[in-house]
Order: structure tokens, then C-alpha cells, then sequence
């Protein structure tokens, strides 16, 4: 399994651009909400209880985010919940699905505009892993907007720049 470094200077690498971090502030919980709605349409009964596939999802991810770096996880434990919670309220109206994919596709818009700006593309375009790390480097972005994991912040960023430059010359020779 890749570090939470190597993780994350990937995916800064190509998300340098503030108006670009910002967009992605927006799109993806959009499109984590919306798949967690989609996915909290699948249900399971397991005992006495109901069970969803983003329930599933949300531990497994969880898991994966408590491996690479468990300070950064328990934030998104905090931002996971309330999605939960929110996407099991919506399920049970009359439309949940029709509500998931418009704000699945919105999400998806604002990030492709936001890679305009940066003027590169979406990480996961050669890594779908990359796909489960865009909250995970979300929730690294706050805690370096509040000062918190400071040397995280200072040891992937020269990465992210030096792949980026990489990028760009690989690009450049094509």
C-alpha cells in the first residue's frame, strides 16, 4: 500500500491551483454525498437491522483512510457521519436516485471546471485510486488551512511540485 505521502503528493500534484482546491471543496462532497445516496439505496437485512452498501462503503474506506494516516481519518470520520445520516433521511423520500445523480453530475461539473484552471487533469484519470483520496487530501488541505500537520504539509508539497514539473515535461515532449 502506498504512504499517505505518496498518496497525497499525487494528487496535490496535480491540484496546486487554489481556484482548483476550491472548486474541489465544493464538487467533491457533492459527489461523495450523492454517491452515498445512491449506494444507501441498496439495502441488506442483517439480523434485525438495515443494512446499506455505503454503510459498507464507509467502513471499508474508513479503514483504508486509518491505515494511511489515522489523525486525517478521524476527521473524515466526522465528515463521513453526517453524509450517513443525511443520505438515510433522503433515501426514504420519493426520489432519492433522481436526487443522487443530479448532484453527482453538478459535483462532476464544478471539478472539471476546476481543472480548467489548473490546466491539468483529474488524478484518477491514471490512477483510480485516486478517486478514494480526493477526501482524504481534502481533509489534509483543512487541517493545513488551520495550521494543524504542518510537516505533512511541508513534506508533500516539494513532491507534489517536482511530479508536477515531471508532468509538465513529459507533456511538453509529447
Amino acid at each position: 500500500m502506498k504512504s499517505a505521502v505518496e498518496q497525497l503528493s499525487t494528487y496535490k500534484s496535480v491540484h496546486l491551483n487554489p481556484q482548483n482546491i476550491k472548486t474541489h471543496f465544493v464538487g467533491v462532497p457533492m459527489i461523495i454525498w450523492s454517491a452515498f445516496l445512491m449506494l444507501g439505496t441498496l439495502r441488506f437485512a442483517w439480523q434485525d437491522y438495515q443494512v446499506s452498501a455505503a454503510m459498507i462503503l464507509a467502513v471499508v474506506v474508513l479503514g483504508y483512510y486509518m491505515a494511511l494516516h489515522m489523525r486525517l481519518a478521524l476527521g473524515l470520520v466526522l465528515f463521513i457521519l453526517p453524509v450517513l445520516y443525511t443520505t438515510e433521511l433522503v433515501v426514504h423520500t420519493s426520489h432519492p436516485f433522481i436526487i443522487a445523480i443530479s448532484i453527482f453530475v453538478i459535483g462532476w461539473v464544478i471539478q472539471f471546471i476546476g481543472h480548467k484552471y489548473e490546466k491539468a487533469k483529474p488524478a484518477f484519470m491514471d490512477d483510480l485510486n485516486q478517486l478514494l483520496i480526493g477526501p482524504f487530501f481534502l481533509m489534509a488541505e483543512l487541517y493545513f488551512i488551520l495550521g494543524l500537520e504542518k510537516d505533512l504539509a511541508a513534506e508533500i508539497t516539494p513532491i507534489a511540485r517536482d511530479k508536477r514539473r515531471a508532468l509538465e515535461a513529459k507533456r511538453r515532449a509529447l
